[in-house]
């Protein structure tokens, strides 16, 4: 039985550890670092059930968490928040899936780090009795998860910042919908103008008695439940010799693969496929290179220049260990396409931007890799939530889900920011929203 997790800041290795729902609250670490487990749990991956992805969910949580929340409080958090399918789907190439993690609510495999952290912060909240006010950055996804996981949770306020004409129009259309205790921002910048904004507020001398957390994939609550759907890919193929490809942006997803690994799951390798924001294949070559302003792609949720799970990855791994593990890809915005268009020819399967970054980087793996074990990419979104892309590169219309037809008879609550610390700070302090 493993002894309860403690967290320590990824800048301070010899700080006073905190619990798991203490680490939810505060999002950042004190001295501005992110949250890390002091040890990892070891894990019995074999022991994990395959009948379905809650029961294996809840045996790992039990787990990697014994000590820290109770098997109640597990089981609650699991079927309440992860209450939805997660299909593995072959594409002829029998050694070759789609890890389907888009079933939530909005469409995104954020409605799993999004509706955990509701629940964990939740449950501290009922705790201390302290009301918090939710800081989160969005390239897309993000924000509409947060808000739609958080939204209505007594003694919790969101204020949610995404940059203009930087989302598509259906993600716009999920982040500006009105919730009730959920403001959004649209910022005259790009991400990391907004990501900016919410770290800095952290260390705002006009904002030092508000209680603030976040939840950005900075916050430890929305990594850990992202490890499960790593464990499940393995125990559904029954394999030790996976290889993850891994659509990334901010580097949580990958993040949350190589904690499940270093708690025991067994894995081949990693493939980190990006697009032109690629500082991360970057580094990978040259450790001395450096962050860049993002630039606009098709894949938007990836537009990150300057990743803040960087920093997580290297506090947990040696750069040649880190390398040796995980291989780091670009693909074009013109590769995204032709693979949206190509995976439909020859499949039938309607891949969103974000997948299709994934099934290029795939098909350049299994030769770069010479990779025997099963590749399994993650399919991050939904296409219907980039019809203009998708539409195009298959030829026909996409029937709308339900979970978007439905914003569209709702009321919408949004601010325009420029990207100034101060014109948050102004915002958080009001209480007219």
């Amino acid at each position: 039985m493993n002894q309860a997790v403690q967290f320590r800041s990824t800048r301070d290795k010899n700080q006073v550890g905190y619990s798991l729902l203490e680490a939810v609250e505060k999002g950042l670490a004190p001295d501005g670092g992110l949250f890390l487990p002091e040890t990892m749990p070891s894990i019995a991956w074999h022991s994990l059930p395959s009948t379905s992805f809650q029961e294996c969910a809840e045996a790992y949580l039990n787990q990697w968490l014994s000590g820290s929340i109770s098997i109640d409080q597990v089981s609650t958090w699991v079927q309440s928040a992860l209450d939805f399918p997660v299909p593995l789907v072959s594409l002829g190439d029998s050694n070759t899936h789609v890890l389907e993690l888009y079933h939530g609510p909005t469409l995104s495999f954020k409605d799993f780090g999004a509706r955990s952290m509701a629940f964990l912060l939740g449950e501290r909240i009922r705790e201390t009795q302290t009301p918090v006010t939710i800081l989160v950055a969005t390239s897309g996804d993000t924000g509409s998860a947060v808000a739609d996981g958080l939204s209505g949770i007594e003694g919790v306020r969101v204020v949610l910042l995404y940059p203009k004409d930087q989302v598509s129009k259906v993600q716009e259309k999920q982040l500006i919908s009105k919730r009730p205790g959920v403001v959004s921002v649209r910022v005259a910048g790009t991400f990391d103008d907004c990501q900016r904004m919410v770290k800095g507020s952290f260390s705002d001398p006009k904002l030092s008695n508000e209680h603030l957390s976040t939840a950005n994939s900075i916050n430890i609550g929305r990594l850990i439940p992202q490890m499960l759907y790593y464990v499940w890919a393995t125990r559904l193929l029954m394999s030790e010799r996976c290889n993850f490809v891994v659509p990334s942006g901010n580097l949580g997803n990958l993040t949350a693969g190589l904690i499940a690994h270093l708690s025991g799951m067994p894995v081949a390798h990693f493939v980190a496929a990006h697009n032109d924001n690629d500082f991360f294949p970057r580094y990978l070559n040259n450790p001395d290179s450096h962050f860049k302003d993002s630039k606009r792609t098709v894949s938007n949720a990836m537009d990150v220049g300057a990743p803040s799970n960087f920093e997580r990855l290297t506090s947990l791994l040696k750069y040649e260990t880190l390398k040796a593990l995980v291989s780091g890809l670009s693909i074009s915005d013109a590769e995204t396409r032709a693979s949206i268009s190509e995976v439909y020819k020859s499949s039938g399967y309607i891949a969103d931007p974000h997948t299709a970054v994934g099934l290029v980087a795939a098909k350049e793996a299994r030769s770069m890799l010479h990779a025997k074990g099963p590749i399994v990419v993650l399919s991050t979104a939904h296409p219907a939530k980039f019809p203009e892309i998708v539409e195009k590169e298959i030829g026909k219309a996409l029937p709308e889900p339900s979970q978007l037809s439905a914003l569209d008879s709702k009321p919408v609550n949004v601010i325009d920011l420029d990207p100034e610390q101060a014109q948050l700070a102004e915002l958080i302090l009001s209480s007219k929203w």
